[in-house]
């Protein structure tokens, strides 16, 4: 019999204290399914037999796969982490299981493509963690007809008559102990995800999370054991299970408010998001979001205390899209400036949202300067003002410093400039005489105050 669990607030401060600082990662979908390059769900959504699948699988030879390139890309775009589909939900697997045929080195690849993605994005300092799905569309013992995700759903010629859910979970629980002893530390292990009756205990989470932690102690995991893009879990409503996910991750919505549990407290919580409208490469979705939306939208995450996962699906080859590259690369010229109002940054919530922007407030990297007496808040200029920059919340008495994050140039208060006497509980600064913001995306003031 299990002892009975115990939430320890310690252990959970101290293993995603990294993750709070980090603030930005990429997310990684690749896999078969890049091929047909209609998105990764292309076998659910064509109700796509198996036979007609497996081509793609005796075709993939990712030629043009540089994981270092990779490692380079997201270094330079400023994140902090990374994620890989070491399996989706298609089944097929880019490490080199022993438990399954269906896996990248019985490709033309021939090789283990999750160990080339860990040592070449640790070699550039970055965390690395590794995405590994559920759901199972090519096991003969997942649930084929009665699934409401299966390709074969509803389709009677694939009974669910003699698959046996128990041996997938034994499948299951082997693979992720592979992963989590054959190939080093990992920072994060992101499950995907729990459906209907399919959660919790459905997956023998409390037997594979224990597993797991044997191993990898540090290891952050994600709350889709119990909930899935949409939902919550266990610890949210202050009842956390053993398998209880360390942070919510809102998929494809930046949460209005962010995230508080049940009594209000902020949890830990990471928004994917994908760059255009799908995770896996889809070679007609060209709706890609511009980068200068991307890092407002980053911004926004880190303003309501939160991370931003932003998704590349790279192509049947291996290679990043053209547009992915670009967008990468631009956010990565902001974040080269701009990057100490994003890591280790969180909420403001003593100060009020202001109507040109957001603001970002320094969190653990303000502890040894709040120690000396100060506190540190970056505004982020979306819109400029007519008129001096109001900095509602702080007081003009406050006030120690103003500074342009870009450059380090001083900005004078605008205390005395014309109309700001009306408001002399308001702090102002003057940007100038020219109407246009010297970054048109998102212009960063710092502002030290007495703490």
């Amino acid at each position: 019999m299990m002892e009975e669990y115990r939430f320890n607030k310690q252990d959970y401060d101290r293993r995603t204290a990294w993750f709070r600082e980090a603030r930005f990662g990429l997310f990684l979908h690749w896999g078969l399914y890049a091929i047909p390059a209609r998105g990764e769900w292309v076998r659910s959504n064509e109700r796509m037999p198996e036979e007609e699948y497996m081509p793609f699988f005796r075709e993939f030879s990712a030629s043009r796969f540089d994981p270092k390139a990779w490692a380079r890309e997201a270094k330079n775009a400023g994140m902090k982490y990374a994620v890989l589909t070491a399996k989706h939900h298609d089944g097929f697997c880019l490490f080199d299981s022993k438990y399954t045929d269906f896996k990248a080195t019985n490709t033309p690849a021939g090789r283990d493509l999750v160990r080339e993605f860990l040592d070449a994005f640790r070699a550039e300092g970055l965390r690395v963690g590794l995405y590994y799905s559920l759901l199972d569309w090519h096991h003969p013992d997942y649930p084929h007809c009665s699934d409401s995700c299966h390709p074969m759903r509803g389709n009677e010629n694939y009974p669910d008559e003699g698959r046996d859910f128990a041996r997938y979970r034994e499948y299951l629980y082997r693979q992720v102990e592979e992963l989590v002893t054959n190939y080093g530390k990992l920072d994060i292990m992101w499950f995907d995800f729990s459906y209907g009756k399919m959660s919790g205990e459905m997956w023998g989470a409390e037997r594979l999370v224990n597993m797991v932690r044997s191993h990898q102690p540090d290891v952050i995991i994600d709350n889709r054991l119990e909930a899935s893009g949409e939902g919550h879990g266990s610890l949210y409503y202050g009842d956390p299970k053993p398998w209880h996910g360390d942070f919510e991750c809102p998929e494809q919505i930046i949460p209005p408010e962010g995230v508080t549990d049940v009594n209000g407290d902020p949890m830990v919580w990471e928004c994917c998001l994908t760059m255009n409208g799908s995770w896996g490469y889809n070679a007609a979705d060209h709706y890609f979001k511009p980068a200068s939306m991307l890092i407002r939208k980053l911004v926004e995450c880190v303003s309501k205390g939160g991370n931003m996962l932003l998704n590349v699906g790279p192509d049947g080859t291996g290679a990043f899209p053209d547009r992915s590259v670009e967008i990468l690369r631009e956010i990565g010229d902001w974040m080269k400036k701009n990057s100490a109002s994003i890591y280790g940054c969180g909420s403001a919530p003593d100060l009020p949202k202001p109507d040109y922007g957001r603001i970002t407030a320094a969190g653990a990297a303000l502890a040894a300067g709040a120690a000396s007496g100060e506190k540190k808040y970056f505004f982020h200029v979306f819109d400029n003002t007519v008129g001096p920059l109001p900095l509602i919340g702080i007081s003009r008495e406050s006030i120690v410093r103003i500074r342009a994050l870009s450059d380090g140039h001083e900005i004078p208060h605008g205390a005395d400039l014309w109309g700001t006497q009306n408001y002399p509980d308001i702090a102002f600064c003057d940007l100038g005489p020219d109407p246009v913001l010297p970054d048109p995306v998102d212009y960063v003031i710092e502002v030290t105050v007495k703490a």
